[in-house]
C-alpha cells in the first residue's frame, strides 16, 4: 500500500498529497514528446544522490506520469523501490497533454543572469563543491566562469613574455626585473646592453621592431663586472 504524506491544500481546491509510489507501477506516457538522453538521465541521479528525491513526479488517477519521466528513469538506474508523487486527480485528459507539454515548455522560456550566474558558479568552485552535478559541461562552466579567457590571456602573456625576453629554448637564464625606467636605463649602461633588430615575429607584432638588447651571455657579463671592478663607478 502506498504510504502518504505532506497532505496540503492546493490551487482550485484540490487536495495535494505527496504519495511513496512503487517506480515499477508508475505507467509512462506513450506519447511524451520530451526526450531523455543517457546522459542526462545519469545527471538527473547525481542530483537525486546528492540532493534527495526533491521534486516529486506527477501522475493521474491510475499511475500514468505527466510530468518526471526523466526522474523516474534516474530512479530506475538508482534502483530506487519508491519515488515522491503528487497525485493530479483533477486534471482532464486534455489538461494532463497539455501540462505534460507545458511543463516543459515553459521553463525552457526562462533565462540567466549571467553575472549572477558566474559569481555563483564561482562561488561553488571556491566551495570545492562538485561542478558536475550542476548540469553545465566543463566548457560552458569555463565560458561562464571566464576561465577560457582567463586561460587565453594566461597563454598570450607566456608567449608574450617569451618573445620579448628573447628566449632560446635549452638555455639557462636569470631574469633581472626592473622597477621603472630609471632603473632600467641603468642596468642597459652598466651591462652595454645595446640596440637589436628583434625580427622573426607574425607582421603586426609589436616585437617585431628594433629595440633594447635584452639577453647577454654569461662571459659578456663577468667582463662587464670586471670592467666594472677594474673602473668603479
Amino acid at each position: 500500500m502506498a504510504k502518504q504524506r505532506n497532505v496540503t491544500e492546493g490551487a482550485g481546491g484540490q487536495s495535494a498529497m505527496i504519495e511513496q509510489i512503487p517506480t515499477a507501477d508508475l505507467i509512462p506516457y506513450a506519447r511524451n514528446a520530451r526526450t531523455h538522453s543517457e546522459q542526462q538521465v545519469s545527471q538527473i541521479a547525481g542530483s537525486i544522490q546528492e540532493f534527495g528525491f526533491c521534486n516529486p513526479v506527477l501522475i493521474d488517477a491510475t499511475n500514468g506520469i505527466i510530468a518526471g519521466h526523466g526522474r523516474v528513469m534516474a530512479a530506475q538506474v538508482l534502483k530506487l523501490e519508491t519515488v515522491p508523487c503528487l497525485r493530479l486527480s483533477h486534471l482532464t485528459d486534455a489538461q494532463k497533454r497539455a501540462y505534460v507539454l507545458a511543463d516543459n515548455r515553459i521553463a525552457l522560456s526562462s533565462g540567466w543572469d549571467s553575472e549572477m550566474l558566474a559569481n555563483e558558479l564561482s562561488d561553488l568552485h571556491a566551495d570545492e563543491f562538485d561542478m558536475a552535478l550542476l548540469g553545465f559541461d566543463a566548457d560552458e562552466l569555463a565560458t561562464l566562469m571566464g576561465l577560457d579567457e582567463e586561460s587565453k590571456r594566461d597563454e598570450e602573456l607566456k608567449t608574450a613574455v617569451a618573445q620579448s625576453l628573447q628566449v632560446i629554448p635549452g638555455k639557462e637564464y636569470c631574469v633581472i626585473l626592473c622597477d621603472g625606467e630609471t632603473e632600467w636605463a641603468e642596468l642597459r649602461r652598466l651591462l652595454g646592453l645595446g640596440l637589436v633588430s628583434r625580427g622573426g615575429y607574425k607582421d603586426g607584432s609589436p616585437f617585431n621592431s628594433v629595440g633594447a638588447e635584452r639577453v647577454i651571455t654569461m662571459q659578456r657579463l663577468l667582463e662587464r663586472i670586471r670592467n666594472v671592478d677594474s673602473n668603479p663607478i
